[in-house]
């Protein structure tokens, strides 16, 4: 899933290099949460205008889980 994530924040980013992925243990409802990490300067890339390619590449991401039977939240930092 991290690099699912990691393959799409890279193409829409400048500082490819800066763009990462942590993951969170599963909590007890069994979510895992992936945190996103890009450059600062990036960080209106990835979000966009209002959010629109942040919800995007989540719903992406929950897609991809659902086909594996897992239950993921993404948070960009």
């Amino acid at each position: 899933m991290d690099k699912l994530i990691v393959t799409i924040a890279r193409d829409l980013v400048e500082d490819k290099d800066a763009v990462h992925v942590t993951v969170d243990e599963p909590n007890e409802e069994g979510l895992v949460v992936y945190h996103l990490h890009v450059a600062p300067d990036d960080m209106g890339r990835v979000i966009g205008k209002q959010g629109r390619i942040a919800k995007a590449i989540r719903t992406v991401v929950r897609a991809a889980a659902n086909k594996a039977e897992m239950k993921v939240a993404v948070e960009i930092d």
